[in-house]
């Protein structure tokens, strides 16, 4: 019986009157355990199904649930039942013809399958994202960036997908019960739907369990929904279900107790009781017998009225619901049967018993079962609410509990038709759960689990946000072994490993590092447990993967002191570690310049070398190789531009850049299109380096999240705006909105310089000086501890123009000759022109009355000017260089207005 709600039953309507009115709306229900909220959006959904004939059901509607106990590890879960629900009375559609037969697999495998037969094109990014992530699973060796775009990519199809079918007929309402328990992928899933979901006939109903907000993924949602209310107001709204009234209450008594008298006073005396929570007062009045009479009685307490009933059983059926409660909301009657020892047949005739006399469980027809399920060969049964199974679990101690999920965990792959070398994803998610909930006893058992699980949602699912977590629980899982034993080293390694290369994208340091999953920790933890194992090509991996996180969290030189170590450890694996040799040099060659840009890019060369002259190299199937290939080459690239050889820097990233291109993936094209951005602005091909640009943001923008190279580029098309006044508002937004991209994704080696061309666009643009100077201080503190020269050194100029164009030269000169020193320390630096800092230090000097100095500084940038023209073959190009770049017009061209301007200061 459904009574009272009608405040929420209204709240639910507006949602579908919005629609009809072609507005959108996302409505969130929020309920404790106990308030109904599952059956409130139940009954709103089947009254929408049950319009009248003689009416026009004024949408869709589609209500789906997040799993419980493995909702929390199904990517996409809800989002793919809701996708084949609405495929079921449209399945001859082509555009969707190919959903139910891929589903047959399994939910978990089919989201990318799904996509590549809704999608046209997509079916080659899938499966090269497949190839990638198979990579890094199996070496460890390919970063997130190269992932990136392949998740990304699935998580904004679906989103197509679904507008898609809310678009093909009447409007339509998604209804996602218990979103506290969804996967990553789903809440990714949601959070970029929002702001797409405006305008379209699409309307979102999510329910909220509040009692689960410390459970699977409830404290990102909370965070979510703060985030939703805060930047997508207009749209979004909570309600909270309310307690039943006493008047609700009464209705409830009456038609429970039609036939038998009740004190007047019962239904105040029952709502006082149970605080007007749907369930309790459920639970009660199934407590009361006809020999009860007028009186009635009443527990003691709420978890009385849920447990009195289940002390009704006789001991045998107690203890078997103890242990269906211990395995969650639905337990198997076949891993009960294996669990007690019980023939099946027995233990299945007293689940029907038990269901037919005492309720307390109901089993699930078998059109019920989820797909993965199907086939498993055993009743699917459910306990009536969460509350009863709680409270049925803690009947037993924690000793009993923790020996009842191990059994479970070793009797679900006992299950008839489950092939163990091929279990559905789901049920080895459950196996997974049951061992960590046995505790620290099972922990090899768990830490197995969860990183066989990590290894299967990278590559069948290209889930790795959902990976990081199965990681995370390995590695924990793993410390719990005892140590010295080799599974527990090994099992680090290989975990550490996949989490490290998956997350490098978002790598931090600072904050949190000191904690036992901070990134250079972890990269540590594993570095020694290869050690202990002695596998030398382990050891190689490993010191590699440390030299990159200590470039994240103690600065450069200590990671070049670990990636040489690196290429050692590589040398001495013999013709075996050839691989491991090659991607720790392009590493370390990609890396040194940032100290030594001459001795950084011999490496790069002597890797090229080493690449063509070992075939196996060259192996088009190891996209570990082709990874490590792509950015040698670019990096070849760029720094021959900034070593000044600019003839074979364009030769090398016109070549490069076109071929990446041509990849499925194109996972490193941003970057190269910012390195061959950085020498169409520096020889002054302006329209040529406008296009680059903005066929790199494109790029990023179309796959989505935030990006440092998103960011690095804006940055540089923000200076590039800086030539047209008109421009000038553009530029500065641009400028800050890559500096805020920057702190997002906080890439250590791109957030100065980030920063110092947001500064430069500021000063170009005469915008806000004060500002400039502060960033100008925050570069050189973060610079003197990271140990980015170039950035230092950038930062130092750029500190000095500020204080020029303020009229206080003293300090202009000192950091000119701050600029100037360690220039003359390190020579050329990638990402800087020694040309600039010589003028500009020029400038500043010459304000100070250092002439002499001065036009020295001026005759070397000079120079250096030429030096760099004398290698560009083209005289198209040359001349370009030499006359429409401002400051090499300024110095050559007109040389006594570049001193002028310097003494004008």
């Amino acid at each position: 019986m459904f009574v009272d709600r009608e405040e929420s039953l209204a709240g639910l309507e507006s949602v579908v009157s919005a629609l009809a009115e072609g507005r959108s709306s996302v409505l969130v229900v929020e309920g404790d355990s106990g308030m109904g909220k599952t059956s409130l959006m139940g009954e709103f959904a089947r009254r929408l199904s049950t319009t009248p004939e003689s009416q026009e059901q004024p949408c869709r509607v589609v209500l789906v649930r997040a799993a419980p106990g493995i909702g929390s590890r199904r990517p996409y879960g809800p989002v793919l039942d809701a996708l084949h629900a609405l495929d079921r009375p449209a399945r001859g559609r082509r555009r969707l013809a190919g959903f139910r037969r891929t589903a047959t697999r399994g939910a978990l495998a089919a989201a990318p399958d799904l996509l590549s037969a809704a999608v046209p094109g997509l079916g080659a990014v899938v499966a090269a994202g497949r190839v990638f992530a198979e990579a890094t699973v199996a070496t460890g060796s390919i970063p997130g960036d190269s992932l990136l775009p392949v998740e990304s990519t699935v998580t904004r199809q679906l989103i197509d997908v679904l507008l898609q079918q809310a678009r093909a007929g009447r409007p339509l309402l998604v209804m996602v019960d218990d979103i506290q328990l969804c996967d990553v992928s789903t809440l990714e899933f949601l959070h970029l739907l929002l702001p797409r979901i405006e305008g379209e006939p699409l309307g979102l109903v999510l329910g909220l369990g509040l009692y689960t907000a410390a459970e699977g993924n409830g404290r990102a949602v909370e965070q979510l929904l703060d985030a939703w209310q805060r930047d997508h107001a207009e749209l979004v709204s909570r309600h909270t279900l309310p307690p039943l009234p006493d008047w609700a209450v009464r209705q409830l008594v009456d038609a429970r107790l039609q036939s038998h008298p009740a004190p007047e006073d019962f239904a105040a005396r029952l709502t006082g009781a149970t605080g007007g929570h749907p369930v309790f007062v459920e639970q009660c009045l199934r407590l009361w017998r006809p020999e009860d009479g007028v009186r009635v009685p009443l527990p003691g307490s709420l978890p009385a009225a849920v447990l009195d009933r289940f002390r009704q059983l006789d001991p045998t059926a107690r203890e078997l619901l103890v242990t269906g409660a211990t395995m969650g909301e639905f337990f198997f009657s076949h891993t009960l049967a294996e669990v007690s020892g019980s023939p099946r047949l027995q233990i299945q005739d007293l689940l029907h018993r038990i269901e037919r006399e005492h309720g307390l469980i109901r089993s699930r027809h078998r059109d019920e079962v989820p797909d993965w399920a199907a086939g498993l060969g055993t009743d699917w049964y459910e306990f009536e609410h969460r509350v009863l199974q709680r409270g049925i679990r803690g009947e037993q101690s924690e000793g009993a509990r923790r020996q009842r999920h191990a059994d479970i965990a070793e009797a679900l792959p006992h299950l008839q038709g489950v092939d163990p070398d091929a279990a559905p994803l789901e049920l080895r998610a459950l196996i997974a759960d049951h061992f960590l909930q046995a505790g620290p006893a099972y922990a090899a058992q768990t830490a197995a689990a969860h990183y066989g699980l990590a290894r299967s949602v990278a590559v069948e699912d290209l889930s790795f946000a959902q990976a990081e977590q199965h990681c995370r629980t390995a590695i924990e899982s793993a410390r719990l072994m005892p140590v010295g034993r080799p599974e527990r080293d090994r099992r680090l390694v290989e975990a550490i490993e996949l989490l490290l290369s998956m997350t490098e994208v978002r790598w931090k340091g600072g904050q949190g590092e000191q904690e036992s999953m901070g990134i250079d920790a972890l990269a540590a933890e594993a570095e020694q447990a290869a050690q202990r194992l002695g596998d030398r090509l382990l050891i190689a991996r490993t010191t590699l993967l440390r030299g990159k996180t200590l470039l994240a969290v103690r600065g450069v030189q200590p990671s070049l002191t670990k990636l040489e170590e690196a290429v050692e450890r590589a040398r001495e694996c013999g013709e075996a570690g050839r691989p491991a040799l090659f991607v720790a040099m392009v590493e370390y060659g990609r890396q040194l310049p940032k100290r030594d840009l001459h001795a950084g890019l011999r490496v790069l060369l002597d890797a090229e070398r080493l690449y063509a002259s070992d075939p196996r190299l060259g192996e088009a199937g190891n996209p570990v190789l082709q990874h490590a290939r792509n950015l040698n080459e670019m990096q070849i690239g760029v720094n021959l531009f900034d070593a000044g050889r600019l003839g074979e820097a364009r030769h090398r990233l016109l070549r490069c850049t076109e071929r990446l291109r041509g990849e499925t993936l194109r996972a490193e094209l941003p970057i190269a299109l910012n390195y061959l951005a950085q020498l169409h602005l520096a020889v002054g091909s302006w329209e040529e380096a406008g296009t680059v640009l903005r066929e790199a943001l494109d790029f990023e923008e179309e796959r989505g999240g935030d990006s440092g190279w998103h960011a690095y580029n804006n940055a540089l098309l923000a200076l590039l705006l800086t030539r047209e006044p008109t421009r000038h508002d553009e530029a500065v937004r641009r400028a800050r909105d890559a500096w805020v991209e920057t702190q997002h994704t906080w890439l250590v080696n791109l957030v100065p310089i980030v920063r110092n061309l947001y500064v430069e666009v500021l000063l170009e643009t005469d915008h806000d000086r004060n500002l400039a100077r502060r960033l100008c201080e925050d570069t050189l503190v973060d610079t003197r501890d990271s140990g980015m020269v170039r950035s230092e050194i950038a930062g130092y100029v750029l500190r000095s123009r500020t204080h020029l164009q303020d009229g206080e030269t003293d300090p202009s000169a000192r950091d000119a000759h701050r600029a100037l020193a360690l220039l003359a320390e390190h020579g050329d630096m990638p990402a800087l022109r020694t040309e600039e800092v010589l003028y500009h230090a020029a400038r500043a000097l010459q304000a100070e009355d250092c002439g002499n100095e001065a036009r020295d500084l001026l005759d070397r940038a000079r120079t250096e000017v030429l030096r760099k023209a004398d290698s560009i073959d083209d005289p198209v190009l040359r001349t370009r260089f030499l006359t429409d770049v401002p400051l090499n017009r300024t110095l050559l061209h007109d040389s006594s207005a570049a001193e002028g301007e310097a003494g004008a200061g």
